[in-house]
């Protein structure tokens, strides 16, 4: 019986030899590469950028090709791993009535003519069942948010109709009040939502329409909560506790959305990501006021020109001094904040590519990857890293779109 036990012992020491020679040990994961496989095996949505306004107005620009200027194109959106991205449907606030409501139609059909133009990269998605087909399909999902209340023209039938076009969310209004709503950006004029206001967010509930409350008053926030019956985003807001931007989001209003089980989406500006970048602006106003108006005379009607005329600007004053830097780990100081308010099933990302000023270091989409990485230096789990990438948001729009059907069973009986 001794022999028998040690001649298995020499076998299996033989086997366990041969293995080894075989199948030499593999180098441990670096943290790196872990955060860049868990990155790119993420769905990750972004719910805003501004690429249509450059669609329209930059006949020289082509998604398809990578861009020397701009921060979205289809080449760096696959080397950043993303996903899904709500394509912002705007006009300023100033363009009102008819022609707001014809150029956001513009809009919607240049981002359908770029999906028609690359159908091996691009395809617009209108629920959360689509978004996942394109990503099985290894395809970006183009979704369609419209920003500002005011391109429906006070219709709900041009809301209806926006809907049947694409269209998943709405920001309730932009820079300015609405003829039914309080913007942060302009002085309140109807104490938060009016009837109406009410009336189209309950309207969106039964389309299936995401209610957005970045650019909202407070008050015009608070009435929100009170009338929805779906859980409701921020699109694009960052929180005031760590920039007192009045585009940001208090802590109380943080906790509010968690609580109506809503996801707030990080917006990268540097104004709205950095409290002593924003202050500086402020303290120069005067200087601002003659380099908008120097902006303006340079690109006049051209939108897309004026954005990155004014990143550039923005750019060269930190780099020289003029105002404090930011750089892109302040995006990451922000989703921990909100983590640590809301929880992880309540945070995500939207970025204002394209809308915006971007830190230094993520000059770009194809830079996302770092904030995977960033999130797991600070603790953070695969699945925790997952829902901030997209899951967050596609729970959400699902929880919308379940609603949605049940109102809309409710209203056939």
């Amino acid at each position: 019986m001794h022999k028998l036990f040690l001649s298995i012992a020499i076998v299996s020491f033989v086997w366990l030899v041969a293995c080894g020679r075989s199948t030499p040990p593999q180098p441990e994961e670096s943290l790196a590469d872990r955060a860049r496989r868990i990155h790119m095996a993420a769905l990750v949505v972004d719910t805003h950028a501004d690429t249509p306004t450059r669609m329209m107005y930059d006949d020289a620009f082509d998604i398809g090709r990578r861009d020397a200027a701009g921060h979205i194109d289809i080449p760096r959106m696959r080397e950043g791993g993303l996903d899904a991205v709500f394509f912002s449907i705007w006009t300023p606030a100033t363009t009102t009535g008819r022609a707001a409501v014809d150029k956001a139609a513009r809009q919607i059909e240049l981002v359908r003519a770029a999906a028609e133009k690359y159908p091996q990269d691009l395809v617009v998605a209108t629920t959360v069942s689509e978004i996942r087909r394109a990503h099985e399909q290894k395809k970006i999902a183009a979704l369609l948010g419209l920003e500002g209340g005011h391109m429906i023209n006070d219709s709900l039938d041009q809301l209806r109709k926006f809907a049947a076009a694409g269209v998943r969310y709405m920001t309730l209004t932009h820079s300015k009040n609405t003829n039914w709503a309080d913007s942060s950006g302009d002085t309140p004029k109807h104490n938060g939502l009016t009837a109406f206001g009410k009336e189209i967010v309950r309207e969106m509930n039964k389309l299936g329409v995401m209610v957005d409350i970045s650019h909202v008053s407070d008050k015009a926030f608070a009435d929100v909560l009170e009338t929805t019956r779906a859980p409701v985003i921020a699109s694009h807001s960052s929180c005031r506790a760590l920039a007192s931007h009045a585009r940001n989001m208090t802590d109380d209003m943080i906790r509010a959305l968690a609580a109506n089980g809503g996801v707030m989406m990080i917006n990268y500006h540097v104004q709205f990501l950095d409290e002593a970048n924003y202050a500086a602006t402020q303290q120069n106003k005067a200087e601002w006021d003659a380099l908008s108006a120097a902006i303006l005379k340079k690109c006049g009607d051209n939108v897309a020109c004026a954005i990155f005329e004014d990143e550039r600007v923005r750019h060269e004053r930190m780099q020289s001094g003029k105002e404090p830097r930011v750089n892109w780990e302040k995006i990451v100081e922000h989703i921990d904040h909100a983590v640590k308010l809301a929880g992880p099933d309540h945070v995500g990302l939207g970025s204002d590519f394209d809308g915006a000023t971007m830190p230094f270091g993520m000059e770009d989409v194809s830079k996302l990857p770092a904030l995977t990485e960033a999130l797991l230096r600070r603790g953070y789990s695969d699945e925790d890293i997952g829902k901030i990438l997209g899951g967050n948001l596609l729970r959400v729009m699902g929880e919308v779109e379940r609603v949605a059907r049940e109102m809309q069973t409710q209203a056939r009986r």
